[in-house]
């Protein structure tokens, strides 16, 4: 029988806990910006637990929904519950507990917050569904992720009072489904032979990486545009900058013939996307308070 310390390490495996780096800096860099500087303790404490909340949410319920097509997936069959290490029952109450967990912090941070935390719950858990209808899947998850920025400025100012949020957001949308489709790519036969929609699955590998880079640049114009809509001066640029010559880097990593590096391009880069973002845009907006 699984010891406590093994069943909450294959947990927390379980929901990739140190994928937070993707979306948790953004939450952070939404908050800064809205706050002008350092929010007070109080929301990034409160803010951290929200996202922590959604994200367990998120993770948890996708091994749910999708434990039939992992135990079918050469690269997913070892996941906890199609390897037996957790019951489907067990992840339902982590499931359920960490629902609770992101409601309680939303209505800890204001009143909006709480008001629109159902609409985010609802996206993360719809999002495990799409790949059997949309091969717009990848947007999807974009748009989960998205949520964290403007979620984080609702949180500081109790009000959408400004295009930044959204424009931040719009990044994140994009950078995440470009990265998603890259991720996607690994399962371009399986996803076929199921019958499960991916941009991969539907245009190949090819036209797939084609399109995720055009994502990309997506994504660093509106990065663009985030900068001259703060002027927050030489340090915001060269997170700009170093954020460009990343993604260019990702793309470099990977082929049509060769996905070989695929990990080091989703998981290292875009690992150091957000932080490089946090920092620099996050340092200027404090130095210029």
């Amino acid at each position: 029988m699984p010891t406590v310390t093994h069943k909450i390490r294959t947990t927390l495996e379980m929901i990739k806990i140190e994928h937070t780096l993707f979306a948790l800096p953004f939450a952070f860099l939404g908050a800064v910006l809205a706050a002008r500087g350092i929010p007070t303790a109080w929301q990034i404490v409160w803010i951290s637990v929200a996202m922590l909340g959604a994200r367990s949410t998120a993770m948890a319920f996708n091994r749910i929904a999708d434990r039939d097509y992992d135990a079918r997936n050469p690269r997913t069959k070892m996941r906890a519950i199609p390897a037996g290490l957790l019951s489907v029952g067990f992840v339902l109450v982590f499931t359920l507990i960490s629902s609770a967990i992101f409601f309680v912090a939303a209505a800890m941070l204001n009143r909006l917050t709480l008001f629109f935390s159902p609409v985010a719950l609802a996206s993360i858990i719809l999002y495990s569904y799409t790949k059997r209808w949309t091969l717009f899947s990848h947007l999807v998850l974009g748009w989960c992720l998205a949520i964290a920025p403007t979620g984080a400025w609702i949180a500081v100012r109790g009000a959408i009072d400004s295009p930044i949020p959204l424009l931040l957001s719009l990044l994140v949308m994009l950078w995440t489904a470009g990265f998603d489709v890259l991720y996607a790519c690994q399962d371009y036969e399986f996803d076929r032979r199921e019958g499960l929609y991916s941009i991969p699955a539907t245009f190949g590998i090819a036209r797939s990486l084609w399109i995720s880079r055009a994502l990309h640049a997506g994504a660093f114009a509106a990065l663009v545009a985030l900068y001259f809509l703060t002027n927050l001066g030489t340090l915001a640029i060269a997170g700009v900058i170093a954020t460009g010559a990343l993604l260019i880097y990702q793309h470099t990593l990977v082929r049509a013939g060769d996905l070989s590096r695929l990990n080091a391009a989703f998981f290292t880069t875009n690992a150091f996307v957000s932080v490089i973002l946090l920092l620099t845009f996050g340092t200027a907006t404090f130095l210029r308070r």
